[in-house]
């Protein structure tokens, strides 16, 4: 099965392989994902997120989803000392950095819960597997029409954070600035959870952020400096040429 719908601002492939997977599995799925769209995003006025940012919903009257989500920003802002945030003094909440991955794991969560081995869920970049090998290939920071890298995965996701498509978008929380010292960064971890909100806290510290990501737990991390200087932990699953 091979189906794409664009959710969330952004295109969604799926792929399974295996056989007696049928159209309504994809339909949840996609399903889970306008839902989320429409409960999370700080662009639609009527949304969960911008409810509460208005102050018409309380903490205790958030959805369990909306409640896991603000604690793993939380976690994250407190890890890299206030440089990843989703509260950015003068804008509005904006949980995105976690929701997509969070939200995408969820989806990739459905297709395992209904029997699904072997698939490749793409969400605008960001690359959920399982029943691999399958080989996912990274976008070049500067050239569209070429990757800086290829990576093998068994099982697991990778994401990554950039400039090249968004621009300067990512804030560092404790200057209130773009951050700019690094052009990409991937990480590749067992949940898209971790690996996107990972990659986007990383490059919100800057250079630095390398080795933070690196240091956490079950992650490897490629990435390409404002000096085009590429960094690769030992473990990134780079994969071998074809003999």
């Amino acid at each position: 099965m091979n189906r794409v719908e664009h959710v969330m601002g952004f295109p969604v492939s799926l792929r399974i392989d295996d056989e007696g997977i049928g159209d309504e599995t994809a339909d949840a799925l996609f399903a889970w994902l306008r839902e989320v769209d429409a409960r999370f995003s700080p662009f639609r006025p009527d949304s969960e997120v911008c409810r509460y940012d208005r102050g018409e919903l309380q903490l205790p009257q958030l959805s369990a989803d909306l409640t896991e989500v603000l604690g793993l920003c939380e976690q994250y802002r407190l890890a890299t000392g206030g440089a990843f945030d989703v509260r950015l003094p003068g804008r509005p909440l904006d949980p995105c950095a976690v929701v997509k991955g969070w939200s995408v794991q969820r989806a990739a969560e459905l297709l395992t819960a209904a029997g699904a081995r072997r698939f490749i869920l793409n969400a605008g970049g960001d690359v959920v597997v399982s029943g691999g090998p399958w080989r996912v290939g990274v976008r070049h920071p500067e050239h569209a029409d070429q990757l800086c890298t290829v990576l093998e995965l068994t099982v697991g996701a990778v994401a990554t954070s950039a400039r090249y498509e968004r621009g300067d978008h990512i804030v560092d929380g404790r200057t209130g600035r773009p951050a700019t010292g690094l052009l990409s960064l991937s990480v590749v971890a067992t949940s898209l959870t971790e690996a996107d909100a990972t990659a986007t806290a990383a490059f919100a510290i800057g250079p630095e952020g390398v080795d933070w990501a690196a240091a956490r737990p079950g992650c490897e991390v490629f990435a390409v400096d404002a000096e085009r200087r590429v960094r690769r932990t030992p473990g990134f699953p780079v994969a071998t040429v074809a003999a």
